[in-house]
């Protein structure tokens, strides 16, 4: 096992998981009466009368259920729902650490998505924001959209949109260091048409690049492609790949500008990054080991590098994006995440380096709890 993991384990069970209740006030002889019964029963009365009220007169305004099913956990795959709720525990205290938001793990051992939605739709009274988390592709797309419909609260799915936020606010500064701001004539591959990939994608399009195109592991996504297609990746297929071109990653990154992968381990060569354009852009995101590594990518001839660690410089890092986006619509109550609120983070996240102080060490910028506010007030002004 490996040291980090080993330090991990031993914490957890030092700790018994990360989490815990706190009161925010003591229930001595004075208040009791107040915080429950019969006090509390006014209260009650209130709310009864005036739904909305809930979230002004309990937790739940300030409060997010973190639910997974446990079928696609980091980079283990289909760990299960028990297996699933240390990694929920953690997303619980990054919540609460970075933007003062109660988050609560629910794993739940379903056998279909119809029954998490379900089950979800059943919990909503109880939290004022919905956080889908580490659900397998295609299903997670399914839920999510299913679950915008029926429920009158925020639900937003990391995997896909929290990427695919700090994604785009990478490459906006990649491409101002680079000096290639014209979208519709660069050229993108992503590799790994999962919820990653395929939420990357659909952000790119709305931005306005056009010449994106998608690879799995069967090679380049292309329209009337037959294997290993889903209805999700046939979508994406019809709106990408303008000129068609089939293959495999190495052709489809002849004369790419930019690399984003979200896929797996040492994929990506410096044989091909000598195919693409000169001064190419490497977003290695796979996670534990990046499809390249950046020195390597160095001496291949890329310029300006992201990976989705730590422990190297710009790191595309989701705590960027999730946080603010609840925050920011908890601060107005808005029922929906839109569009538009995931493209404002993505801004104010970028443009927190300030233009003059952009470089190729630095044009993503690391997670703080006061960049995490500044970007969640950005997204409550839409």
């Amino acid at each position: 096992m490996d040291s980090v993991y080993i330090r991990a384990y031993k914490l957890h069970k030092k700790l018994q998981g990360k989490l815990s209740i706190k009161t925010k006030v003591k229930p001595d002889k004075k208040n009791l009466s107040l915080l429950y019964t019969p006090g509390v029963g006014g209260v009650a009365k209130e709310i009864a009368k005036n739904k909305n009220l809930v979230n002004e007169l309990t937790w739940r305004g300030n409060t997010v259920a973190i639910v997974s099913d446990g079928t696609a956990v980091l980079g283990l795959g289909n760990v299960g729902p028990y297996a699933a709720l240390p990694v929920m525990e953690g997303k619980a205290l990054l919540f609460k650490s970075f933007a003062d938001i109660d988050a609560i793990p629910i794993c739940l051992e379903v056998k279909t998505p119809d029954e998490l939605i379900d089950t979800v739709r059943r919990l909503a009274p109880s939290f004022g924001g919905i956080n889908l988390e580490d659900i397998s592709s295609p299903a997670c797309f399914y839920i999510e959209q299913k679950l915008e419909k029926i429920l009158d609260i925020p639900v937003f799915h990391d995997d896909q949109h929290g990427t695919a936020i700090v994604v785009y606010a990478g490459l906006h500064n990649a491409l101002k260091i680079r000096g290639t701001p014209n979208k519709k004539n660069l050229k993108i591959v992503i590799n790994g048409a999962g919820a990653a990939g395929i939420a990357v994608a659909k952000f790119l399009l709305k931005t306005g690049f056009r010449n994106i195109i998608l690879c799995d592991r069967n090679g380049i996504l292309y329209k009337d492609r037959k294997k290993g297609m889903n209805n999700i990746k046939k979508e994406i297929a019809k709106k990408t790949n303008p000129d068609n071109i089939r293959g495999n990653l190495k052709d489809a990154l002849i004369d790419a500008d930019v690399f984003i992968g979200l896929s797996t381990a040492r994929i990506l060569t410096a044989e091909m990054i000598r195919l693409m354009k000169k001064d190419p852009v490497i977003f290695a995101l796979a996670n534990p080991e990046p499809e390249i590594f950046p020195e390597e990518a160095r001496k291949a001839g890329a310029r300006i590098i992201a990976t989705g660690r730590s422990d190297f410089p710009n790191q595309v890092n989701n705590l960027l994006a999730f946080p603010a986006i609840f925050k920011g619509a908890f601060l107005k109550r808005a029922k929906k995440i839109t569009f538009e609120m995931k493209l404002r983070a993505a801004l104010s996240i970028a443009k927190s380096i300030p233009e003059n102080k952009l470089s190729e060490k630095q044009f993503i910028p690391p997670v703080t709890k006061k960049l995490i506010n500044r970007v969640a007030h950005a997204v409550a002004e839409v």
